[in-house]
């Protein structure tokens, strides 16, 4: 379980593209304001939505015409074409499930994968009774059982290697999903806004990150002139190598918005560098802070992190008792943290600025994260 989780995190962090000025505009005729692996335009037939190649920017993974008007032309050359709102469709990603679930369209979504790691009460419901169905990994999917469902399209995660070719017998559109794939926490949380093109309710799904957007960008204010900027690094090792988020990421820029100074902010990387144990312990023994994730069913110690490697205690942040952890089984972190960024972020101001939490953020209890014990 643990090397599974690990393996995700890595991904999500290794496959990040490079890095892109967030602009918080649309950026031409282009709809989105922050998410930069994806652009869309309105047509007069619906959207035409390119999925930008996460690492090569002048490539493309795909265009694909979102039609609400089957009564005007494409008119163009295109990847796929999708009748919006999509009736059925098979989810390979909980990040994308779970938006279709709290806008209230979760009937569209017959299949997903992984099942068996899914925490949701409402959708471990809908597995039980059958309403949607397990279709097993990503390296294994149950096609028939695909095939069964007639979906009108699958919501994949695309990766730097990946060949997706083998879904071809299902007959539907190919969806690359890659908003796990976005340096930015708002550039994430923005494909929100696609999910309601598929679902039909484009006004509910902005209304949602629009307000997402606010209160994100009115934290990150709060925290922009902080006179001092507690140290931090994060991550653990795995399999004798330490691989760390580089300046560019996501989690970088989750820092830097919470008013940290991340230890390897000048990293010019947007993926992760993997570092042997001297390095890192040269470079973050004094830090302030250390932010861990806990993949075990069980508490993460200090007493457990010794016992797992002798390099853990010999950190400023353990000794002094400063380790931020997230066990991303109980709290969902998977499902949801990426429609939360808000909320990633009081949590960090939580740890690092308390006091800036005042007026609507009062009393602030952290979702995600907490103080090892």
């Amino acid at each position: 379980m643990r090397k599974l989780w690990i393996f995700l995190l890595l991904a999500m962090v290794a496959c990040a593209p490079k890095a892109h000025e967030t602009v918080g505009k649309p950026i031409g005729d282009n709809l989105m304001r922050y998410a930069r692996n994806i652009a869309v335009y309105e047509k007069d037939y619906g959207y035409r939505v390119d999925v930008i190649c996460p690492w090569d920017t002048t490539l493309s993974l795909g265009s694909y015409a979102f039609v609400k008007d089957t009564t005007k032309p494409v008119g163009q050359e295109v990847t796929g074409i999708l009748k919006v709102p999509v009736s059925a469709v098979v989810s390979f990603s909980a990040t994308q499930w779970a938006v279709f679930l709290r806008l209230g369209e979760i009937d569209r979504v017959k299949g997903i994968l992984e099942g068996r790691f899914v925490t949701d009460s409402a959708m471990l419901s809908l597995l039980a009774q059958g309403k949607v169905y397990d279709i097993g990994t990503e390296s294994a999917a149950d096609i028939e059982r695909m095939i069964q469902l007639k979906p009108d399209a699958l919501l994949y995660s695309p990766y730097f290697d990946g060949n997706q070719g083998g879904l071809n017998v299902v007959g539907a559109v190919q969806f690359p999903f890659a908003d796990y794939l976005e340096n930015t926490p708002l550039g994430r949380a923005e494909w929100i806004r696609v999910v309601g093109m598929l679902a039909g309710c484009e006004d509910k799904a902005d209304a949602w990150f629009n307000e997402i957007e606010t209160r994100y960008n009115a934290l990150a204010g709060l925290c922009a002139k902080v006179e001092h900027r507690p140290t931090v690094f994060s991550d653990l090792a795995f399999n004798g190598q330490w691989y760390v988020a580089g300046g560019k990421s996501y989690m970088a820029k989750l820092f830097a918005d919470a008013g940290a100074d991340y230890i390897w902010k000048d990293n010019p990387s947007s993926g992760s560098v993997p570092m042997d144990a001297e390095t890192i312990l040269a470079k973050a023994q004094h830090a302030e802070y250390w932010r861990v994730v806990n993949s075990q069913p069980t508490a993460m110690t200090y007493a457990t992190l010794a016992k797992e490697n002798p390099v853990y205690p010999l950190f400023d942040a353990y000794k002094n008792r400063k380790i931020i952890v997230c066990d991303i089984l109980p709290t969902g972190y998977f499902e949801q943290s990426q429609c939360e960024p808000d909320l990633l972020l009081a949590d960090f101001i939580h740890f690092f600025h308390p006091e800036l939490l005042t007026g609507e953020w009062a009393g602030y209890q952290p979702k995600y994260y907490h103080w090892m014990e």
